[in-house]
């Protein structure tokens, strides 16, 4: 068992799944864990009966301070911010404050895969822990994607390899969070509700570099300037994907051919063709540059191409991200739920192939939606305008292309589309807004929109 706790005292804010896993990760590891949250629901009751079981000491319903006071470290589940007012109190100035995942990382005996970026990194990671899987590696996928890393830290045997998703507000937090080998997948604005500018939500983002050396391998989107600019002045391998064109003279990395071919080259002088993009089953050109980070990424981590060949087309898209939900009367409905920024909804609108009629809104990010405007021509013939930030979006993007505010929930806006589609259209929700105006997550929102999709059809 890798680094005992023996003898030190814990404390975890936030018990949601990570949070939970924190602490019985330090239990595990012999300390003495204080965990507490300022909700109290039925949802974090039952989490503290868990920690409790565990051995853990818990409060619901707020943070006891003079408990907190007295211990070694604070673990912060992802979903508390670093601002909490419980941090700013003077009796806990001077004791180390570490996000979950480093956490983790330090009690973990596996080498890790971290993957990040703006968009596309839940694929990304999903597609390599599969394509290891398919390999004969035990890989899981874990962080961001849903399940905790302390959960795989606790795991014995430990896993070969831990393949990471970690998202800005994760790695703001890390101060030795070493990867093995690291993902970019790309870059662009994002969060601008929580970040006070661009520039700070790249500097979180750049920590993934913050431990780099001359062992650190990089697999990195060479068709993004701002990602080849991050990882420009950071020691390690470095291996390039792009979709557009080949590889420049003298780079490793991965690429589509003109004929639409996967090719791959971890070594110089020697090329591998994977399969064909049509061959894949995940939709869009993005999905293409996806498919070709994870698989460099599971190359350098030790699979066979023809792993990764075989992997590669039985892969199905990750819920609620342009996910087809079916097709009723010639109109095909796809779930992209997990589009929460103009970026994400740029891409899924680039990758459409039939009149789409496009579900936009949501809560208000601070994103300007005229920069949807471009990718719009010659794809989308309608614009449903939603939500808190629905008002906002139809202004701005009035003049670019057909839109309506629907004021009504979501309901009324997939009846709204339903009445505007005719055979061979798509109805894409793709929100580039988050979910808070009407539902917890993207996940119940996606949940809610693929029921309705149905329903209407049943």
């Amino acid at each position: 068992m890798r680094h005992s706790l023996a003898g030190q005292k814990v404390a975890v804010l936030g018990l949601g799944r990570s949070g939970v896993a924190a602490a019985k990760l330090a239990i595990a590891r012999e300390a003495s864990v204080y965990a507490s949250d300022s909700s109290d629901t039925a949802e974090i009751r039952e989490a503290a009966a868990a920690v409790r079981e565990a051995g853990g000491a818990v409060d619901v319903g707020g943070h006891d301070v003079k408990r907190i006071s007295k211990c070694d470290r604070i673990v912060l589940s992802p979903g508390i911010p670093p601002d909490v007012p419980v941090l700013a109190e003077e009796a806990l100035a001077g004791i180390p404050v570490v996000a979950e995942v480093e956490f983790a990382f330090a009690l973990l005996s596996a080498p890790v895969i971290a993957i990040t970026g703006t968009n596309g990194k839940t694929t990304v990671t999903g597609l390599t822990a599969h394509i290891l899987e398919a390999a004969g590696r035990d890989a899981p996928a874990a962080g961001n994607i849903g399940v905790a890393l302390s959960e795989i830290a606790l795991r014995t045997p430990p896993p070969e390899v831990a393949v990471v998703e970690v998202s800005s507000f994760q790695l703001g937090m890390t101060v030795t969070f070493r990867p093995r080998i690291g993902v970019l997948t790309n870059l662009s604005p994002d969060h601008l509700d929580r970040y006070r500018s661009v520039e700070a939500y790249y500097a979180d983002k750049a920590r993934l570099f913050q431990t780099a050396s001359d062992r650190s391998r990089w697999v990195l989107n060479g068709e993004d300037d701002a990602v080849r600019s991050m990882a420009e002045p950071h020691p390690g391998k470095r291996y390039w994907f792009r979709i557009e064109s080949g590889l420049e003279e003298g780079e490793l990395g991965a690429w589509r051919a003109s004929d639409g071919t996967l090719m791959l080259r971890t070594e110089p002088g020697h090329d591998e063709t994977l399969l064909d993009e049509g061959e894949l089953q995940i939709l869009g050109p993005h999905n293409v540059a996806n498919a070709l980070a994870a698989a460099l990424a599971a190359r350098l981590a030790g699979a066979p191409v023809s792993a990764i060949r075989s992997a590669l087309p039985t892969f199905r898209p990750q819920p609620h991200r342009l996910e087809p939900v079916g097709e009723y009367g010639g109109v095909l409905w796809i779930n992209d739920s997990k589009a929460t920024n103009v970026a994400a909804t740029r891409v899924a609108v680039r990758g459409m192939k039939r009149r789409t009629i496009l579900l936009l809104g949501g809560t208000d990010k601070g994103e300007d939606f005229g920069q949807l405007a471009r990718e719009m021509a010659g794809r989308i013939r309608k614009v449903i305008a939603f939500g808190e930030a629905g008002d906002r979006i139809a202004k701005e993007l009035s003049g670019s292309c057909p839109v309506v505010y629907e004021e009504g929930d979501l309901a009324a806006v997939v009846e709204r589309a339903r009445s505007i589609a005719e055979s061979g259209d798509v109805v894409l929700l793709s929100p580039a807004c988050s979910s808070y105006d009407m539902f917890r997550d993207f996940e119940e929102r996606g949940r809610a929109f693929a029921d309705l999709a149905r329903k209407g059809e049943s």
